[in-house]
């Protein structure tokens, strides 16, 4: 599969942004790049199929949306692993049923079961 769009996170501490996606979205590390000090400076995490990347910076932005298949389940791990909920569960018109959370720096995760 040829990728051309990737969505980007940043995290003043990387190393507890991939603690935490690992841990509340089941996230799994592809790559992880640190400079001469050993901070990292660019990682690649895996999203079923997909991937992001995250490195150092000030968080915030518009958000990323993740399809998930089951939205419950997933909601569940995130809040149980300390993810901030800022939009409850909800069923959309459109046929998703999705949440939406904060992770430790403020970054807005979006996760439902609509894929376009």
């Amino acid at each position: 599969m040829r990728r051309t769009v990737y969505a980007m996170a940043r995290y003043q501490d990387c190393q507890a942004a991939i603690d935490f996606l690992t841990s509340a979205f089941g996230f799994r590390v592809h790559e992880v790049s640190k400079n001469d000090d050993g901070a990292i400076k660019h990682a690649e995490l895996f999203v079923d199929d997909d991937l992001i990347m995250i490195g150092p910076g000030r968080p915030g932005g518009p958000g990323v949306y993740i399809a998930v298949d089951d939205a419950d389940a997933h909601h569940d791990r995130a809040r149980a692993a300390g993810a901030q909920i800022t939009m409850a569960l909800v069923d959309q018109s459109y046929g998703s049923r999705e949440y939406a959370c904060e992770d430790p720096e403020g970054n807005t995760w979006y996760f439902g079961t609509y894929r376009p």
